[in-house]
């Protein structure tokens, strides 16, 4: 069996203190379903990085989307992984892009762009618009194959933000992100020091 299917990991979901507290006292995280979600439709974790669930918890408030930052963390087991760290699973990306493609082709619609938000100043569109409709058009290809398992979790490494130094390839928001499809992969949820 794979290492991903039963090792435990740490994530942590930045979010409004109403929400998480009511995430403490037993109810699920809100799976996010918008057409420009990074890795998909899931409950979204930030993997082994609670000041970086903060620091997106904070920006919601500056933007009035939220009205305290909270951070909830959680142990999580990843199970059926779509691992985009790994090229096997980048090759599987490339294929659902494919039939994207062909589809858009078909139906004379445009595929869809990653575009910059309204208040971003760097080049990190961060509107995921056609990477969100690349790995749901996989979800739904796997979802149409006999005998494969679907998806329980969509990981991927993002290099975002200002170089760290001049010249640095090390950038000052790089992290790895969850996607969580099956919600019987958060074994648990704690409260978090921050």
């Amino acid at each position: 069996m794979n290492d991903q299917h039963t090792s435990l990991m740490l994530g942590y979901h930045g979010c409004d203190r109403a929400i998480g507290e009511k995430i403490l006292a037993g109810d699920s995280i809100a799976p996010s379903a918008k057409s420009y979600d990074w890795l998909g439709p899931g409950a979204y974790f930030w993997e082994n990085d609670s000041e970086r669930a903060m620091h997106w918890a904070k920006e919601r408030v500056a933007q009035g989307k939220a009205s305290s930052p909270f951070v909830v963390g959680a142990v999580i087991r990843l199970g059926n992984c779509l691992d985009l760290t790994q090229k096997k699973n980048l090759e599987l990306l490339k294929v659902a892009y494919d039939s994207l493609v062909s589809m858009s082709k078909t139906s004379k619609k445009s595929l869809p762009e990653n575009k910059k938000s309204e208040d971003e100043s760097g080049d990190d569109k961060l509107l995921r618009y056609l990477d969100c409709a690349v790995i749901t058009r996989l979800h739904q290809i796997i979802e149409s194959v006999p005998d494969m398992s679907p998806f329980d979790s969509v990981r991927g490494l993002f290099v975002e933000g200002e170089p760290v130094y001049p010249g640095a390839k090390f950038h000052t928001l790089t992290h790895t992100q969850l996607a969580i499809c099956n919600p019987e992969c958060v074994v648990g949820t704690f409260r978090v020091k921050i």
